[in-house]
């Protein structure tokens, strides 16, 4: 059975935190906070992403940050206005593959504590994994190859030459790295190609 595995933020699902900041502290707040380089959101959201709780995590941060509380919290709370609908196209590419008898397969880098409202919301489409690696869950996040010898785990072979696809380069060429066919997602009509030039689909 051929094997495909996916990224899910920015790949399946749109996702965008400042959404969810907003709805507490307004677009301007929420804007700085995420991208205004006072704090390290990617960091901070990264280290929840590789298994830190979000208490421990609201906890630091509001100590080194004390005057970002409201924004610090308000994530975490209306985590759900993050996720922004699905990538164009990219469900029908799913119900495609496992049309096929393709195995479906889903390494995210998504906080234990809040995976569980992307099947909720997209259930239909969530239904389509065979099996979903969430770094959280694991204590491990992409770009560390430890997570890719989980994924050899839980695929039961080894993972030189699967097809697997993100939307960030550096996960990409860890992926690479590993002996897997890696590539950098861009759109669903590449993708669509990508999965032509390898016989998964017609």
């Amino acid at each position: 059975m051929a094997t495909v595995v996916f990224d899910l933020g920015g790949v399946v699902v749109e996702w965008d935190p400042v959404p969810a900041i907003a709805a507490a502290v307004g677009q301007e707040r929420a804007e700085h906070f995420v991208h205004g380089g006072e704090f390290d959101f990617t960091g901070w959201n990264h280290a929840q992403d590789a298994g830190r709780s979000w208490a421990d995590g609201e906890a630091a941060a509001t100590a080194s940050h004390p005057g970002l509380a409201e924004e610090i919290a308000a994530y975490r709370t209306n985590f759900p206005l993050s996720m922004r609908g699905l990538v164009p196209g990219v469900a029908e590419i799913l119900r495609a593959l496992h049309d096929r008898g393709v195995r479906l397969i889903a390494l995210t880098n998504w906080s234990a504590e809040m995976f569980h409202h992307a099947p909720k919301v997209y259930p239909e489409v969530f239904a389509l994994f065979d099996d979903i690696i969430v770094s959280g869950a694991e204590g491990v996040a992409k770009p560390d190859l430890a997570i890719f010898e989980i994924l050899a785990r839980r695929l039961g072979h080894p993972i030189e030459g699967v097809f697997y696809l993100d939307d960030t380069v550096r996960n990409v060429d860890a992926a690479r790295a590993v002996g897997m066919d890696a590539v950098h997602f861009t759109d669903a009509a590449t993708l669509l190609t990508e999965l032509k030039e390898r016989g998964l689909l017609d």
